[in-house]
């Protein structure tokens, strides 16, 4: 069954349609690399620091309808968790690289968890709203009343079962707890706890539909790590490409559960970053096709992202068909930083713009040993002059580029709900 239990085991069928004599050697080279990638995914803990507590602001979602939020439910992978992390990886005890310093060092003075400097884009979007910071859900004692946060650093759209080898056939031995990646965290997983969740913060259908009716559902970046860790597994770009219509199923799957059985009326759903501009990405598999010679991104790897969003703006649009009364609005990130990485200087970034922060001593700084917070690695002086920080994470200053950019075109007259 898939993570939403719909009846389509996109798992299995992919294992065995993708498996060759020398993929299993192909692995073993490569599933490392990759692990070391989602490794630099992940967002570990953090407390749940609060905004001033002023009453919930309006937020139009393209000129539609003006909602009132009283809260923020989140689910995605690093690029949105706020700290359910350090829970998970002690479910495998798994060591957490960054619950050290210098993460967190820009806002919060002290590591929080978060796989950035300083704050996400859903900490801005939280704060334009006036509500907390969205607190990690496996947190034991959370006040979940304005808001909840699923994502995981790591986490992928399709089910963990999807990456495993076929039936029979022994994962290759990797070392350091990297053969247990990608973690049990799928979109499902996370949905699933937010069923687990739902009790505690309403009991009737009616209380429900009020208390979601006011929440904004945000569905943070998905995508990255499936088609990284399939690309670890010895994938092709190609053989890539042929499953993100199964991702793209799962996220809308996911979304049109949350309508139907859950009565969420708000979303803000995130496109995908452009992987081919990720250092990881391009130090790891940067062989596997040519580099833009403009931009120095993988052209193939970006062009995956394109396919992605497009996909995935089709599903919103039918979604919004069949349920005309949910605002639903796709969030750029790709071109956002895409521009970043085409124009740095407009927006005060160095202008070797895909070199990260914080890093070993390799080709863009980024290096699978050491990396960000380790004995070797380096910071740099101003993380707010650069676009990425620990590899395919970005800075808070670019987030906060990104985020403002969303806030923007939400409250635009003239912007599409989509």
């Amino acid at each position: 069954m898939s993570p939403l239990n719909t009846g389509d085991d996109v798992s299995t069928p992919f294992a065995t349609r993708f498996h060759s004599p020398g993929r299993a050697s192909a692995m073993a080279d490569l599933l490392p690399r990759a692990a070391a990638v989602v490794s630099l995914l992940l967002l570990l803990s953090s407390t749940s620091e609060l905004v001033a507590g002023a009453p919930s602001l309006e937020l139009g979602l393209g000129g539609a309808r003006r909602r009132r939020y009283d809260s923020i439910f989140a689910f995605g992978n690093s690029y949105t968790d706020t700290g359910n992390n350090p829970e998970v990886f002690a479910w495998y005890d798994i060591f957490n690289p960054v619950m050290r310093p210098p993460y967190g060092s820009t806002f919060f003075g002290r590591p929080t968890g978060r796989n950035c400097d300083g704050r996400l884009i859903i900490d801005f979007i939280a704060a334009n709203l006036s509500l907390p910071f969205v607190p990690p859900s496996l947190v034991q004692g959370g006040n979940f009343r304005r808001g909840a946060n699923f994502a995981v650093g790591g986490a992928t759209a399709l089910d963990a079962s999807f990456f495993l080898p076929p039936q029979g056939e022994e994962p290759p031995a990797t070392g350091g707890g990297a053969q247990q990646l990608p973690l049990n965290t799928s979109l499902g997983v996370q949905l699933r706890w937010f069923e687990s969740l739902k009790p505690s913060l309403c009991r009737t259908p009616k209380a429900c539909e009020k208390f979601f009716g006011r929440s904004l559902f945000y569905v943070g970046e998905l995508g990255f790590n499936d088609y990284d860790i399939a690309m670890g597994g010895g994938m092709s770009i190609e053989q890539v490409r042929s499953f993100v219509p199964y991702v793209i199923g799962n996220i809308s799957m996911a979304i049109e559960r949350l309508i139907v059985k859950h009565g969420a009326a708000s979303f803000l759903v995130s496109g995908m970053v452009p992987a081919g501009c990720a250092p990881p990405i391009l130090v790891l598999f940067g062989n596997m096709g040519n580099l833009d010679p403009q931009t120095g991104c993988m052209e193939e790897m970006n062009d995956v992202s394109i396919y992605h969003d497009s996909l995935l703006q089709e599903s919103l649009q039918k979604i919004r068909a069949r349920h005309p009364d949910v605002d639903i609005f796709f969030a750029d990130f790709f071109n956002p930083v895409m521009e970043m990485v085409k124009s740095p200087s407009k927006f005060g970034f160095e202008e070797d713009v895909l070199t990260i922060c914080c890093g070993g001593p390799g080709k863009y700084h980024f290096t699978v040993v050491p990396i960000c917070g380790d004995p070797g690695a380096t910071t740099c002086p101003d993380p707010s002059a650069r676009l990425f920080w620990d590899g395919a994470h970005l800075t808070e200053a670019a987030y906060k580029i990104i985020a403002d950019g969303w806030l923007s075109a939400m409250n635009s007259p003239e912007s599409a709900r989509i």
